[in-house]
């Protein structure tokens, strides 16, 4: 198990970063938010699981363990594998997911691409008891310079499965409203609310 990856980050991509450790290149898959974070050629420490599979070695990281262990919890549900889990922590921040499914607010549940009625109800019946309060630590917000969010915030609703027009319209109304202090990960939030709400 590869419990954590240090390192320096040599590539940003929209769902993943490459950290060089010894010498060798990691591929890790991360939330937009948590991409959004980082910086080229600075360290970073992330948390990581990783998932085996037959045709792959997959890492997914995160900026806390708390995200890790919600990530690894919730694909103990039937029908939730790594993708949808990476996709629940992009929507909803630990504390907000904890939330959702033990107040079984499955309204908000449903607004992670991927997740119906069933399969939120489903969250929250298995998991009601065992997700704790919300209370762990998050990541400190990265403030967006400019419109440069705006490509981030656009890129990473394409790639939870939203449409180019989607996100597009959802990146222009999140800009006409949201202060322009606002750090991406609250900006991709509010335009993931603004997508749930058409």
């Amino acid at each position: 198990m590869i419990a954590s990856v240090a390192g320096e980050v040599s590539h940003i991509g929209l769902d993943h970063v490459v950290v060089v450790v010894g010498g060798l290149g990691l591929r890790v898959h991360v939330t937009p938010g948590t991409a959004a974070s980082l910086r080229l050629r600075a360290p970073v420490t992330l948390s990581t699981s990783l998932v085996v599979r037959e045709d792959a070695l997959t890492i997914y990281g995160f900026a806390d363990d708390d995200s890790r262990a919600l990530f690894e919890l919730v694909q103990t549900v039937t029908g939730v594998g790594p993708r949808l889990a990476l996709a629940m922590l992009a929507v909803h921040p630990p504390d907000a997911l904890r939330g959702a499914i033990a107040s079984g607010d499955v309204v908000a549940l449903m607004k992670v691409p991927g997740v119906g009625k069933k399969g939120a109800e489903r969250l929250v019946l298995e998991l009601r008891d065992k997700v704790g309060l919300p209370g762990g630590s998050a990541a400190s917000p990265v403030a967006a310079s400019g419109s440069a969010w705006e490509g981030q915030v656009r890129d990473a609703l394409i790639g939870l499965g939203w449409s180019a027009k989607q996100a597009e319209d959802a990146v222009a109304a999140v800009g006409a409203e949201e202060p322009a202090a606002a750090d991406v990960s609250s900006l991709l939030r509010a335009a993931l609310k603004r997508l749930a709400r058409v």
